[in-house]
């Protein structure tokens, strides 16, 4: 798979790297370090430019999630809710009351989830679902969403610039970095839900 990235960037350029970057955002198991890191280190020896790598990059990956938004446009908290009184959905345990919550916890954090889920891989490109199921607005969630996807492919475009070569070290990277943000976003978890189970208890 890797060195059929390697070998289709490396031919098609601009072209490559954004058609890697929409379907890696489709498909997240295509692993968008690899795609990112090396196509810094293309701009190191070929006529490709950074900014013309960003560019290709971050048009990839709104693209990917805009098309995941519409997915959870189809499937929105309405058919979600006929679902829980089915078989099936009675067989998963999904109930009316989780739906109503999930709906309400994006409505307050949904355009800093879309923000911040395009630095955690996996969840960057799942994220847009959740995004287009509760109607997130689209002038929003494009604005988050090239903010977002911007700074990730920006940051790691610019490591395999500077890494040149030794653009592999980015997975390594990577991996450190990604249970660093896990750990930190849970800890900002507990702190958000312990200040505003204090504040609950004030008003009671």
């Amino acid at each position: 798979m890797q060195e059929f990235i390697l070998s289709f960037m490396n031919q098609f350029g601009y072209s490559a790297i954004f058609i890697l970057i929409l379907l890696e955002n489709i498909f997240p198991p295509i692993p968008s370090e690899v795609i990112l890191g090396f196509g810094g280190f293309i701009t190191t020896y070929s006529h490709l430019s950074i900014l013309g790598v960003i560019i290709s990059a971050t048009l990839g990956s709104f693209l990917g999630a805009l098309f995941l938004y519409g997915i959870g446009k189809i499937f929105n908290k309405e058919k979600l809710l006929e679902l829980t009184s089915s078989k099936f959905g009675k067989a998963i345990h999904l109930k009316k009351k989780n739906v109503n919550k999930a709906d309400k916890w994006f409505d307050t954090y949904g355009q800093w989830a879309v923000l911040g889920g395009r630095f955690i891989p996996i969840v960057r490109s799942l994220i847009s679902i959740p995004a287009g199921m509760s109607d997130m607005p689209l002038p929003k969630f494009i604005f988050y969403t090239i903010i977002g996807s911007g700074i990730w492919n920006t940051v790691l475009i610019l490591l395999g610039n500077s890494l040149g070569k030794h653009w592999k070290l980015i997975e390594t990277i990577m991996k450190e970095y990604v249970f660093v943000l896990v750990i930190l976003l849970c800890v900002t978890l507990f702190v958000i839900y312990y200040v505003r189970r204090n504040r609950k208890r004030k008003f009671k």
